[in-house]
């Protein structure tokens, strides 16, 4: 299974749980992969944080006006940004934008782009 259907599954377990309120460990495929289960576990872990920098980089915008699969398409490429030194800060960002193209609106890919590339100046995170 290719890295991008894995981050795509990730995302998926990460928005049902948010819409349905079901445990992630229910809604994530007994099959996952483990690249699945570390960025659906980490993210979900991580959640507190990387809200926080969603919200301080998504201009006028609080994160509860922020469509819940845009929320999971991000809190899954800045896991990646952050704690995932074997994926480059670009590829964690370009997947996120090319998920946004096949699963969002219009208008997510370039707000997705906007916030994560915000977030990956400010951090000077380095690119693998």
């Amino acid at each position: 299974m290719r890295r991008s259907d894995q981050r795509r599954a990730a995302v998926v377990a990460l928005y049902q749980r948010d819409v349905t309120g079901h445990p992630l460990e229910v809604l994530l495929d007994p099959r996952a992969t483990t690249f699945t289960r570390e960025l659906a576990e980490g993210a979900a872990g991580d959640q507190p944080q990387l809200d926080a920098l969603i919200e301080r980089h998504a201009v006028g915008w609080t994160l509860d006006r922020i469509a819940p699969l845009e929320r999971n398409i991000l809190r899954v490429a800045l896991y990646e940004l952050l704690h995932r030194e074997d994926v480059p800060a670009e590829v964690a960002i370009d997947e996120a934008i090319e998920a946004a193209k096949e699963l969002c609106g219009a208008d997510a890919p370039g707000f997705i782009n906007g916030i994560l590339g915000a977030v990956y100046r400010e951090s000077g995170v380095a690119s693998g």
